[in-house]
């Protein structure tokens, strides 16, 4: 590939500049729903794997927390310490990680090995996920970074609403080692991809170079990652638990439409924020955690009427569903030359917040009961609320002019 970059208005957005660059941005969300897939999906599995390694499922679900354990320790010093290397070959040995730890998980009887793949696995989703968003800002001039993000993280919400759901059926007809193997099928598949329609860049030189402190020392970013950090903690207090949430409203045989309903809205979100972030992100952010905060609240008040949960269950997927694009646009505005950085810290701080919802949560239920779960996530909404209220200038800049 040519060694030259002209003008990336014309090279990556196009020639006219106000095209995206579609083939390389949804290769981007590929690799995102292959992360996701690979993260979420022992959970599906949960009960075959269980009996075929030998173990209560119980421990199978640490395979879960040990990939997040991994995504978390890793983000910010690989990171760091990769921001000299070439983008293009710095994201294919992230994705070829994905291919190398399900590869293993696939063939191994030993839950230890199993446990170091997933790890390892957890390794290259940190660093991808820190990459991926500033990836597709350079793709594009800076009218459209906005809406290049929003669709290179659709991968988020179609892996939780469609490919967990698939996965999980796949694996009930061919078995859980098969379906790890086609996962590691469709991560080669994307290798070649990026290969061919990824275009590279160079790394950082010496002197523009980030340090954490002076990433953490740019504009409104500890303001973006306090908010990320409580808007995820209140979606996975909930999330986590949302089998005994669905009991009070007599949905536990709905649950999987439940679901279903989450990750078709959370889609519709993601579409709706690509569409509008480019001039509205500071709205975006504040009506996204006011849907959240409302869905709560109707959870909190009605959770035992069907029809009202059904409804929160909407609202709460809408409000979810362009988190992700909107903290991480959010964190790239914000920082400048640091976006790298910044963008570890936000998968970093991600990852902690899905950790301590199990936590809290768990807590929260076994003694204080289910609904203070709803009460304990519009406490954390109402303070991101007031964060991103007040730091709205410095940490959610909008653009409605343009």
């Amino acid at each position: 590939m040519s060694r030259s970059f002209p003008d990336k208005r014309k090279t990556a957005a196009g020639s006219d500049g106000n095209r995206l660059p579609m083939a390389a941005l949804l290769a981007l969300a590929t690799a995102g729903f292959i992360t996701i897939l690979t993260e979420a999906l022992p959970a599906g599995l949960l009960p075959q794997m269980s009996t075929d390694l030998g173990v209560s499922p119980a421990v199978v679900g640490q395979l879960v927390t040990v990939y997040a354990i991994g995504s978390l320790l890793a983000a910010i010093p690989l990171t760091a310490v990769t921001q000299r290397f070439r983008r293009k070959p710095l994201l294919l040995c992230a994705i070829a990680g994905f291919a190398v730890a399900n590869t293993i998980t696939s063939v191994t009887d030993s839950f230890g090995i199993l446990l170091m793949a997933r790890f390892f696995a957890g390794v290259s989703a940190g660093l991808l996920w820190a990459m991926v968003a500033g990836y597709a800002a350079r793709m594009v001039p800076d009218e459209l970074k906005g809406r290049a993000i929003a669709v290179a993280m659709v991968g988020t919400p179609l892996a939780l609403s469609l490919g967990i759901p698939a996965g999980t059926l796949i694996g009930s007809e061919i078995g859980w080692r098969s379906t790890f193997s086609a996962m590691t099928a469709l991560t080669v598949v994307l290798i070649g991809w990026v290969l061919v329609k990824v275009p590279d860049y160079p790394g950082t030189t010496i002197n523009e170079r980030v340090t954490i402190s002076g990433a953490l020392a740019t504009g409104g970013i500890k303001s973006v990652l306090m908010v990320t950090l409580l808007f995820v903690l209140a979606h996975n207090i909930l999330y986590t638990y949302i089998a005994p949430l669905v009991a009070p409203a007599e949905l536990t045989q709905k649950l999987d439409v439940v679901l279903l309903l989450f990750g078709v809205t959370a889609i519709a979100g993601i579409g709706i924020v690509g569409y509008l972030i480019g001039r509205w992100l500071r709205e975006l952010v504040l009506a996204s955690i006011m849907l959240f905060a409302g869905a709560a609240l109707t959870f909190g008040l009605g959770g035992n009427v069907p029809e009202l949960f059904w409804l929160a269950t909407g609202v709460w997927g809408l409000a979810f569903g362009g988190a992700a694009t909107l903290f991480q646009t959010a964190a790239a505005k914000t920082s400048g030359k640091a976006s790298e950085v910044a963008q570890a810290m936000i998968v970093t701080a991600w990852n902690f917040a899905i950790a301590g919802g199990g936590i809290i949560g768990g807590l929260l239920l076994e003694h204080s009961g289910i609904n203070w779960l709803a009460w304990s996530v519009l406490a954390l909404l109402s303070l991101a609320f007031i964060i991103a209220y007040l730091e709205k200038e410095r940490a959610f800049p909008s653009k409605q002019s343009t």
